[in-house]
């Protein structure tokens, strides 16, 4: 019997990677001192690496044929502040979701994590890579702080020009610091709610 179980273990047939295992492979092979881990929760794959070459890496996952990550599903920030108790190696991280689509055999997605720093919150714009990045990447700068070097039109993008601070950051407290004392109508990035809600109308009489 014990004969029998090992024949039929070893005549099992190897388990063919998942395209995002795939991925991880490929990624490692191309980018070995980039790659900071990769990770696995419920199906979807993260890759953390490191931000310097970011444009290079985002750029070889959509461009390989055999992985054609064709679409920006989002970018977005973390602050890593007080995460869990633990101590990560860098305060932010920038997240790329991607997905691949047009493969017939191989469709799935990403997650491609990009460590930052607090002491050099910049890390290098997609948008050459991704046009679709240029929001997202102005909304992630207005709301953690982090600087996207080349992106063509690096403002804020919710918050008023004139607002110091960065709201998503874990220190920023959570009723604000009294802004809605200080932002007045009269302040050169105020946007009256009330002139919005008139727009709105008069675009529907």
């Amino acid at each position: 019997m014990a004969d029998e179980q090992k024949t039929e273990e070893q005549a099992a047939p190897e388990r063919t990677p998942t395209f995002a295992e795939v991925t991880v492979q490929m990624l490692r092979e191309r980018f070995p001192e980039e790659v900071v881990d990769a990770s696995e929760f419920r199906g979807d794959w993260t890759i953390t690496v490191k931000k310097g070459q970011i444009r290079e890496i985002l750029t070889f996952l959509r461009d390989a044929p055999a992985l054609a990550y064709n679409f920006l599903v989002d970018v977005t920030a973390v602050d890593y502040t007080n995460y869990m108790g633990s101590d990560p190696p860098a305060r932010f991280a920038v997240i790329y979701n991607l997905c691949a689509y047009r493969q017939t055999e191989h469709r799935g997605r990403v997650r491609v994590k990009a460590l930052v720093p607090e002491r050099e919150a910049v890390i290098a714009s997609v948008v050459p890579v991704w046009k679709g990045a240029l929001w997202p990447e102005r909304e992630a700068y207005d709301m953690f702080g982090i600087r996207f070097e080349g992106h063509p039109d690096l403002r804020r993008l919710l918050m008023p020009v004139n607002f110091k601070d960065y709201p998503l950051r874990k220190d920023y407290p959570l009723h604000g610091k009294g802004e809605r004392d200080v932002i007045a109508p009269d302040d050169p990035g105020f946007v009256n709610i009330q002139d919005v809600i008139k727009l709105r109308d008069s675009s529907h009489a």
